[in-house]
């Protein structure tokens, strides 16, 4: 039987004025900002919808203005899927849509993730890059030899890997996989995101995800750091620690929904990176994207026909 999974959208699809046009046009998107508002003590909203970017972009406020307007798109659409995922960050929308957890919760998760993340590395001494094309295994084998940490931290799809660690070994390494014959384009980010330098940031957040109450999702959710599905409460927490300071492996999961039976995905939240990143792992598949209620048509539309 055809299926449909929802996909949201991690760090990096903040712009602003994102969730502006569902705020003015729904009382439930107006209400999930409002939501976020109050969780978090401070006007997330005005951030959202007015900027300034120089304050968007860290990492402390980008992630819960993206799980914010994410799931304020998903309430807004009102419908319902089989399944879930989200890239890194997203995974916490994809737990509010499932029901494992509260959106004020995860709200209030991914601000301390932010910090965190921010925190476990000074400003300077990682670095990430976006390897495109070359051979995945000479690739990787190019980051075991270099000296120092640098490590494949995305598998976002075929010919599009990202690399992190300590910035001396990612410029050595990025000299290696030119040599290659790949293109590497070095990324403006504040950490190195899930590498092993990470792992004092994971130790930190840990507690904080222990004690925030987790529910049995009310439909699989597939996880980042297992590209498999977490079907229980325990599971689904467990998976959110170990993503701190591992890889993303979102090519992975997303050809293991299509081999459980997804025929439509569904990207809810800001830009259509999800959605580019689906099309280069299997053509085939049917896609739609949900950035704003313009969308809304569309993919309601797709949706339905997916149903039969």
């Amino acid at each position: 039987m055809a299926k449909i999974a929802f996909v949201f959208p991690g760090q990096g699809a903040q712009k602003v004025g994102m969730g502006k046009a569902a705020f003015d046009a729904s009382e439930v998107a107006r209400k999930t900002f409002e939501q976020a508002d109050a969780a978090l003590g401070e006007s997330l909203s005005t951030l959202c919808f007015e900027g300034p970017e120089s304050e968007l972009v860290l990492t402390a406020n980008s992630q819960p203005a993206i799980v914010c307007t994410s799931v304020a798109l998903l309430r807004d659409l009102g419908e319902t899927c089989d399944m879930a995922a989200g890239h890194s960050l997203g995974e916490y929308s994809a737990h509010v849509c499932a029901g494992t957890l509260s959106f004020e919760d995860a709200v209030r998760l991914v601000r301390k993730r932010g910090q965190y993340m921010q925190e476990a590395v000074p400003v300077g001494v990682g670095a990430m890059a976006a390897v495109l094309g070359g051979d995945l295994a000479a690739i990787e084998q190019a980051c075991t030899d270099t000296p120092g940490v640098v490590e494949p931290v995305n598998y976002n799809c075929p010919g599009q890997l990202v690399i992190a660690g300590e910035k001396p070994a990612v410029d050595a390494a990025t000299e290696r996989i030119v040599g290659l014959g790949a293109k590497v384009r070095p990324l403006s980010v504040s950490a190195p995101f899930h590498s092993s330098l990470m792992k004092s940031a994971e130790e930190r957040f840990a507690p904080d995800l222990r004690a925030v109450a987790f529910a049995a999702p009310t439909f699989p959710v597939y996880v980042n750091v297992d590209a498999c599905a977490a079907t229980d409460a325990e599971g689904a927490r467990d998976a959110l620690v170990r993503q701190v300071s591992r890889p993303v492996r979102w090519e992975q999961l997303i050809r293991k929904m299509i081999a459980d039976g997804v025929t439509l995905f569904v990207e809810i939240g800001p830009g259509k990176a999800l959605t580019g990143m689906i099309r280069r792992i299997d053509k085939t598949v049917a896609r739609a994207n949900v950035e704003s209620p313009a969308d809304f048509d569309a993919a309601r539309k797709a949706i339905a026909e997916a149903r039969g």
